[in-house]
């Protein structure tokens, strides 16, 4: 039911109504990663009340709500004790109020999870609806003083809630940036050159101003932020965003192509290939006596592994609305990050940030794409030249050719056993596009003699963070060659696995080196719960095999195994995924827990089965879904099964951490029911019939 009344407010989150309605402000965006509903339950745990008592509004962009960007999996970690203390805070004062209306002590009054204060001796009650309006004149008490819920009294948190948009969403509601319309806009379409880079030399404007429903074209010959911030182009407006569309068929422009108009995938392969060949150019680490463990190794394997550039492939394309009068701007934006977009755009402008006023929308998929602000600076700079408010609407020809891409790369591996069958040695040459590995990434510490160098390939393609950033990739580099030295030292991968993880806890991280420090007994318990949970060992029939994948990623702890068969013509099936995940004490949502590990899965299946951009002549060659295919319902593992394994650490984020797992564990998979080893994505790349 909705609220009746505006109602008492008792703190940024917490607002209650006469008649006991709650009503609590969500202030992180939506991706569809769940937040708008999560985090507004941990609110109302805290809080005492039934979830049905509950409507969720949108917070708007403000500095008292802290944090409201959305990305790397930080909403959950960094809100989850903020909302807790909102909650509770707001408990203390409905308490406090119904003390001094019975006059009687706080310490005689208590919360019961169902809306009503209690007087301990005399069995009376009042609702939250009757107490708010006092409460709110009460001071906010200092939120560290105030005790929160033992979890084992959580009444909410941990069950399943369906997200608070979901009927809006089954309804086609307008809720997302696509979806906004103000009075008097105009529609948008803004072409780039297609080699990144690249400037307007002359266009046939006028022509183009001619056409059916074209109200202006115009060059912006403004580069702001980079490549991955506004940059030049040609704006067409138009009474609709299909004449839009339309009128930028017949658009001719002439381009200047920049520094490269020549580069492509071809050739940034032969300079890695021949890198590769010399020692990196950067030193990243060096442990041990690398040189001597080689020398004395047992088995000794080497291998190149690859990956291209994919694009983010939202499927609500880049867009955005802002009308621009004077010095003032108000933006409707689908943005992962609302406090530097709104920056941005007054960057653009040249007008105080204060001036700009930004409203966040329900996002159509973001996987890190909508982090950066192009798509505001560009409507910003349009409506500024127009005079008019203004939808832009990006292609999806727009949206794969001028994407911020996940970084390829090419790693050149050499790893040793010891005679005892033990990791002894890792050498690693990382060939990059300036996203090179870290001090610490995995299995760095693991290893007693270690190296890794990096060498970076000079390029012009705008790059940025793809869901799981790096982890996405190097998992699929990493858990592939462990899995290929625990073969060569004739191990049982689980195993290998554990043993070089050791029976160490926490592993600290490089100090003054930008590392992260790692939980290895965690890990160690997310493989030990997979391989029980898989079943791993059993005797299955040639064709079909089980693989092995794990990753520390975004503060979770994940492993995964992957059960495929494929067929001697070489066709794969996922027959089944298990993943256990330890995301520490705490899971919010159930529902929208595994809805975010089914989706990374699937998400993550989907880019290692099947995507990879090719880049000719400065460009990207592909610009919609039918040469850029996307994962089908048949190719879905038939079963993902979940496991979560609660440990005595606080809650993290789900969004990102199960991606990176199953590109190795179905690899591995492929090997053990083929003997076919892969080290190139997409799985596309490689034949994997068998005989």
């Amino acid at each position: 039911t909705a609220p009746t009344a505006n109602g008492a407010t008792l703190n940024s989150f917490v607002r209650i109504t006469p008649d006991g309605h709650v009503i609590i402000a969500a202030h992180s965006p939506e991706i569809g990663q769940g937040v708008r509903t999560s985090l507004p339950m941990i609110v109302a745990e805290e809080l005492g009340v039934d979830w049905k008592s509950v409507t969720v509004v949108d917070a708007p962009l403000d500095p008292e709500y802290g944090s409201q960007g959305a990305g790397g999996s930080v909403s959950t970690p960094t809100s989850y004790l903020p909302m807790r203390r909102a909650g509770a805070t707001a408990r203390a004062m409905l308490v406090a109020a119904a003390a001094a209306i019975w006059d009687v002590p706080v310490s005689e009054c208590f919360t019961a999870n169902d809306g009503l204060v209690h007087h301990r001796d005399t069995g009376r009650t009042l609702g939250y609806g009757e107490l708010s309006a006092k409460a709110a004149t009460l001071p906010v008490p200092d939120e560290k003083t105030v005790p929160l819920k033992d979890p084992k009294d959580f009444a909410l948190l941990g069950s399943r809630i369906g997200g608070v948009d979901n009927p809006k969403i089954v309804t086609g509601k307008p809720l997302f940036g696509i979806d906004q319309k103000i009075p008097g806009m105009v529609y948008a379409v803004y072409q780039k050159c297609p080699v990144w880079g690249g400037k307007v030399i002359q266009a046939n404007l006028d022509h183009v101003k001619s056409l059916p429903g074209v109200r202006d074209a115009f060059v912006l010959d403004r580069t702001v932020g980079g490549l991955t911030g506004l940059v030049p182009g040609v704006a067409i407006l138009a009474d609709s965003t299909w004449a839009a569309f339309s009128a930028r068929k017949e658009l001719e422009v002439k381009w200047d192509e920049g520094a490269y108009g020549a580069s492509s995938w071809a050739d940034y392969g032969a300079q890695a290939e021949k890198l590769s060949k010399a020692p990196g150019d950067k030193p990243v680490r060096s442990d041990g006596d690398i040189d001597a463990a080689f020398a004395g190794a047992a088995k000794v394997v080497s291998a190149a592994y690859s990956y291209p550039f994919i694009s983010h492939t939202n499927l609500e394309p880049q867009n955005c609305t802002a009308f621009v009068q004077g010095d003032h701007v108000e933006i409707w934006a689908p943005t992962q990050n609302p406090g530097p977009a709104q920056k941005f755009a007054a960057t653009v402008l040249d007008v105080p940030l204060e001036n700009v006023k930004l409203n966040i929308t329900r996002i159509g998929g973001g996987f890190g794409r909508r982090l950066n602000s192009d798509p505001v600076g560009e409507v910003v700079a349009i409506s500024q030249k127009a005079g008019l408010p203004v939808k832009l609407t990006w292609s999806r020809e727009d949206d794969m050719q001028h994407d911020h891409y996940r970084p390829a790369g090419f790693h050149y591996l050499k790893g040793a056993v010891d005679a005892s069958g033990k990791l002894s040695a890792w050498d690693s040459h990382h060939v990059n596009f300036a996203a090179p590995l870290a001090v610490d990434d995995f299995p760095a510490r693991f290893v007693p003699n270690f190296r890794l160098t990096s060498s970076v390939l000079k390029n012009g393609i705008p790059m940025g963070p793809w869901r799981a950033p790096g982890d996405c990739t190097y998992a699929f580099v990493t858990c592939s060659f462990i899995d290929e030295l625990a073969h060569a030292a004739q191990r049982d991968p689980i195993e290998f696995s554990l043993e070089l993880l050791g029976d160490r806890g926490m592993v600290a991280a490089s100090p003054g080196r930008g590392g992260r420090a790692y939980n290895a007994a965690r890990m160690h318990g997310v493989i030990k719960l997979v391989a029980e949970k898989a079943n791993w060992g059993q005797t299955l029939p040639r064709g079909e095999g089980l693989g092995l994948g794990y990753y520390f990623s975004h503060q979770g702890y994940v492993a995964e195994v992957a059960h495929v068969s494929v067929s001697k013509a070489g066709d794969l099936k996922v027959l089944r995924v298990v993943a256990a995940v330890d995301v520490g004490s705490q899971i919010v949502n159930l529902s929208g827990a595994e809805n975010q590990v089914q989706g990374s899965i699937i998400d993550g299946l989907n880019a290692a089965w099947h995507q990879e951009l090719d880049i000719q002549q400065g460009r990207v060659v592909q610009s919609n879904f039918n040469e850029y295919p996307m994962l089908r319902i048949p190719e879905a593992p038939r079963t993902i099964e979940i496991h979560f394994n609660k440990t005595d650490y606080p809650p993290t984020g789900l969004g990102e951490p199960c991606l990176p797992s199953v590109a190795p564990a179905v690899a591995n998979a492929i090997f053990a029911a083929t003997g076919k080893r892969i080290r190139q994505l997409p799985f596309t790349r490689t034949d994997l019939s068998w005989s």
